[in-house]
């Protein structure tokens, strides 16, 4: 398979990721458990999926400063999401979160010292004001701490994407960061989150465990499939498909219908989004050295 068809196919499963990631908003908000909870009891079940993926695979777990930094960074990215998600509403949250690509450009200008071209700038651009305008009509002040974890959720997932594809095209880099990512995320949360959770009912167990397998654990096995020919600019871009399907849930089991201004910034995302990916797949190797 030429790399081209290996990019292509790579920004599809990119897709299907951020479906399932879309699912997180409306699971969360019906638990009642204390955040740390949520996230780390998900994370364990996560961490299973993705140890037995390696594991199956036979891919060794190695540990660097891009596994490291990676897992550091989606684990404080998690953690921070999940307690936005309870602090201020959902829609901000995931707004906020979804800042990661401004936050990926200037890590690899300031950090990496990366050349960045016009049109990624402008892709950015539209698609953060895509999201804006998507939410404009739900976004409220909701509570200030909230809004800062929403922030920094944002800059931490963003060190995620960037450290993983530092690691290059080791498939075993990039999984052991996802893998020591849970485990962090189960570590912290769950000691934590169970000494501040007053009960636990059936319904919400079903809950964490949907999360941690389709939310996490399944997604997260494909991610790093696909971000071996998905640049970390591309995966992030793709990921905002999210915040586009997290209210079609909400509207789906609780009724709560978008309004004029989420139809727009809808809009505005998937034509960006899949005009830029349309784009990015036609370029070959030749093109880019020219």
């Amino acid at each position: 398979m030429t790399d081209y068809y290996k990019k292509r196919k790579a920004m599809a499963m990119m897709a299907i990721c951020a479906v399932m990631w879309s699912l997180g908003g409306i699971f969360i908000k019906l638990i009642t458990w204390n955040p740390m909870l949520i996230a780390g009891s998900r994370s364990i079940i996560s961490a299973m999926i993705i140890g037995a993926y390696m594991l199956y695979t036979k891919r060794p777990v190695k540990l660097c400063r891009y596994s490291f930094g990676a897992g550091a960074g989606l684990s404080l990215s998690c953690i921070c999401f999940v307690a936005a998600n309870k602090l201020t509403t959902a829609a901000n949250a995931i707004v906020l979160q979804y800042a990661a690509p401004v936050f990926i450009l200037i890590m690899t200008a300031c950090i990496f010292k990366e050349k960045l071209h016009k049109k990624e700038i402008i892709v950015v651009g539209c698609s953060m004001a895509g999201i804006v305008l998507f939410f404009f009509d739900q976004l409220s002040p909701g509570s200030v701490m909230g809004n800062i974890l929403g922030i920094l959720a944002g800059i931490f997932l963003a060190l995620m994407f960037v450290m993983t594809g530092q690691g290059g095209s080791d498939d075993s880099i990039r999984m052991s960061g996802i893998l020591f990512a849970h485990c962090m995320t189960a570590i912290i949360g769950f000691p934590i989150g169970i000494a501040t959770t007053v009960s636990v009912s059936g319904t919400e167990v079903l809950y964490v465990m949907i999360l941690g397998v389709f939310q996490l654990g399944i997604p997260y096995v494909i991610y790093a499939i696909a971000s071996r020919y998905c640049p970390p600019l591309a995966c992030s871009l793709i990921g905002m498909l999210e915040p586009l399907f997290n209210p079609v849930w909400v509207a789906i089991f609780i009724g709560e219908m978008p309004g004029p201004f989420a139809l727009t910034g809808a809009a505005v995302i998937i034509v960006t989004v899949t005009s830029w990916c349309i784009s990015e797949s036609r370029i070959t190797p030749v093109d880019k050295k020219e």
